[in-house]
């Protein structure tokens, strides 16, 4: 497909502007990222992926809640993939455009019969007013230093979400996508359908290039659906050879599995794992050698309370991870302020209370020199309460990051008497609130080797620790 006038101007223009170097895994830790020439963690409570696809969705203010909540991060679907009213038991789906306001890369022919309202589309030709509404909503995103995850592609988990794609045959022009859902991404299946697949990626990518504050992610849970790894692989490499003759070089993250799961041949060029649901965080230690990010950005199916969603961001950046997103209900068409009280049979989340507690989060990381600490949870040799867990960053003997929670669903009174493993010294400690970053207590202590006693503050869910050896 021929690049157009519009293209080429606005690669330029955008190249032209580029803040920094993209995003990237930080040289010294790569754990961690490097944007805009500090080290980061991305931590957000986003709404449900479709800000861009969605024509009704007032992305400017979302940003802007976003922004004044102190979150980093948000994950957009790029269309390739929508949801019908009422999937997944979710009221006012972002990711659910009513009639005739869905938009895509694809450009509307000029014959009728999409099936949500409107013509169907021509798979040869780009719609420019989208590419226009994702500049514009990367733009801002990046004037508010907000990092995008563009997520290309996302299994259809059912024949109501296959019915309304631009890629089923029903919905275009072309004549492809003449096979079942379950066949839609596939190496060796319909060779037209792989090849439009590969064009929407290539034009994405190099449309896209010029921006510092985007990372690609090749599909939304491929696992769901058994998705061949042969075809994520195949994207990654359009992703990594498409940019090689462009600018910029982008992250590229692969969504692993629900959970936990240890993997032991990633793509080379895939430099992000993310995770789903990745409560208790053991899937960071697991794949912690690999020397990559870790990241677990959806969460839900916890109820619709803020706890659960709290207690899994700031256990998973404690244990070592490098990106939260909580999938956050709240923001919905005409309450892009996250203000929308969803009903109980929601599956998952979000407050502004929530947003508050990872904006504690953001903070309390920030307060720490977090590429110089690895997950250390030998640091605590005892005195856990019952039901406590523990995840512990560390750079032992000098800063150490402690969060302890229980079980989300049993909140009970209790204390800590911590049994910390220390080189000799005097100790400044301070027990943060995590439901708002604010200080409980501190103190200073000395300490002349091997084991301290470190009592906490009483809790009823989690606490938080900032140690640090003074004089370091």
């Amino acid at each position: 497909m021929a690049s157009t006038p519009w293209m080429v101007l606005g690669l330029t223009l955008i190249t032209a502007i580029a803040l920094a170097e993209p995003i990237r895994l930080h040289p010294e830790n790569p754990h961690y990222f490097l944007f805009r020439g500090q080290p980061e963690v991305l931590i957000t409570s986003g709404e449900h992926y479709g800000a861009v696809l969605n024509l009704d969705f007032d992305y400017t203010r979302y940003l802007d809640t976003l922004a004044a909540d102190g979150l980093n991060n948000t994950r957009t679907f790029v269309g390739s993939y929508c949801e019908p009213d009422g999937a997944f038991k979710i009221a006012r789906n972002t990711l659910a455009p009513t009639a005739g306001r869905f938009i895509c890369p694809w450009a509307r022919s000029n014959v009728q019969g999409y099936s949500n309202g409107g013509n169907k589309f021509d798979l040869t030709r780009w719609d420019e007013d989208y590419f226009a509404r994702l500049h514009d909503f990367l733009a801002k995103a990046s004037d508010r230093g907000i990092v995008v995850e563009i997520n290309l592609f996302c299994p259809f988990y059912g024949d109501a979400q296959w019915q309304l794609s631009p890629m089923n045959t029903i919905n275009n022009i072309n004549g492809i996508g003449t096979v079942s859902r379950e066949q839609a991404y596939a190496v060796d299946g319909e060779a037209a359908l792989l090849g439009v697949q590969e064009a929407m990626t290539r034009e994405i990518v190099t449309r896209l290039n010029g921006y510092d504050n985007i990372y690609f992610e090749i599909m939304n849970e491929p696992y769901i659906r058994g998705v061949p790894d042969t075809w994520e692989r195949r994207i990654a490499d359009v992703i990594a050879d498409t940019e090689r003759s462009l600018p910029n070089r982008h992250i590229i993250s692969q969504n692993i599995a629900n959970g936990k799961k240890q993997v032991t041949d990633p793509h080379p060029a895939v430099s992000l794992l993310n995770f789903h649901y990745a409560f208790p965080p053991v899937t960071v230690a697991m794949n912690y050698d690999l020397g990559l990010a870790i990241g677990d950005n959806e969460t839900g199916f916890k109820g619709t309370g803020d706890d659960h969603y709290r207690i899994e961001g700031w256990a998973f950046i404690l244990a070592g991870g490098a990106l939260y997103n909580n999938l956050d209900y709240s923001f919905a068409v005409g309450h892009e302020g996250g203000t929308f009280q969803y009903p109980d049979t929601q599956p998952g989340g979000g407050t502004a209370a929530l947003r508050r507690s990872l904006r504690a989060l953001y903070q309390f990381m920030r307060g720490f020199d977090f590429i110089r600490m690895a997950p250390t949870p030998n640091v605590i040799a005892g005195g856990l309460p019952n039901g406590v867990s523990a995840s512990v960053l560390a750079e032992e003997g000098k800063q150490h990051a402690i969060y302890l929670y229980g079980d989300p669903k049993a909140p009970t009174s209790r204390r800590a008497q911590l049994i910390l493993t220390l080189p000799a010294g005097e100790y400044w400690a301070a027990w943060v609130d995590p439901l708002n970053g604010e200080v409980i207590e501190n103190s200073r202590f000395a300490h002349t080797g091997a084991e301290a006693k470190l009592a906490s503050p009483e809790f009823s869910l989690d606490v938080a620790l900032n140690l640090r050896r003074l004089g370091e």
